[in-house]
């Protein structure tokens, strides 16, 4: 199901690229991995090139060192896995910058969705520092068109299931804090076929 999805998101572009060396040359299409390095392990994100936005802005923040100095702020199992700014009243304010939504039907909160992070505000805008990973296997779909998915999980659902495993305070942050180390590597289609998608 998860790999069928991912297939499909990206149009038959990947399977197209699979058949020989020639034609993947002319109909490769890059795409854009999110690394995030904890202590429970690794794990990669695809982010989409259907919400930009949302992707440019998270590879600013990236590349600017911003995240590796949070953690995950926010763990409930069975629901998600969230960091990148205090999940407090003052977190959405810290936030550098709001972001448009970029609702897509293809793109739903799934188990592996990312999504960004917002408060209550009425035109749905995103935090721009926040986002976290649905680790509930069944998705989260109640969350559909209210909040941003811009990416999704291709390795390491295993360490999100460990993370959602941990104790929490009352506020769900985890006693002993989990820290990340985010980073960006380019791909083409063929490459994240044969390396993520294949299995």
């Amino acid at each position: 199901m998860r790999i069928k999805g991912l297939l499909f998101l990206l149009g038959g572009v990947i399977l197209s690229c699979s058949t020989n060396s020639s034609r993947k040359e002319s109909t490769a299409k890059n795409f854009d991995l999110a690394t995030i390095n904890t202590a429970k392990g690794k794990i990669i994100i695809l982010l989409y090139n259907e919400t930009p936005r949302h992707k440019a802005s998270f590879i600013k923040l990236v590349k600017a060192h911003y995240f590796d100095s949070l953690t995950f702020n926010r763990v409930i199992e069975n629901f998600v896995i969230q960091g990148g700014c205090p999940d407090t009243p003052a977190g959405f304010s810290d936030s550098p910058y709001l972001l448009e939504p970029e609702f897509n039907q293809k793109l739903r909160h799934i188990y592996g969705a990312v999504g960004a992070g917002r408060d209550n505000n009425p035109d749905m805008l995103s935090a721009g520092c926040q986002f976290y990973i649905v680790q509930n296997k069944e998705g989260l779909h109640r969350l559909d068109d209210k909040y941003t998915v811009f990416g999704r999980v291709v390795k390491g659902m295993d360490v999100v299931d460990k993370i959602a495993k941990v104790a929490t305070d009352s506020l769900d942050a985890p006693i002993e804090p989990i820290g990340l180390i985010v980073g960006i590597e380019k791909i083409d289609s063929a490459e994240l076929y044969e390396k993520y998608l294949s299995k």
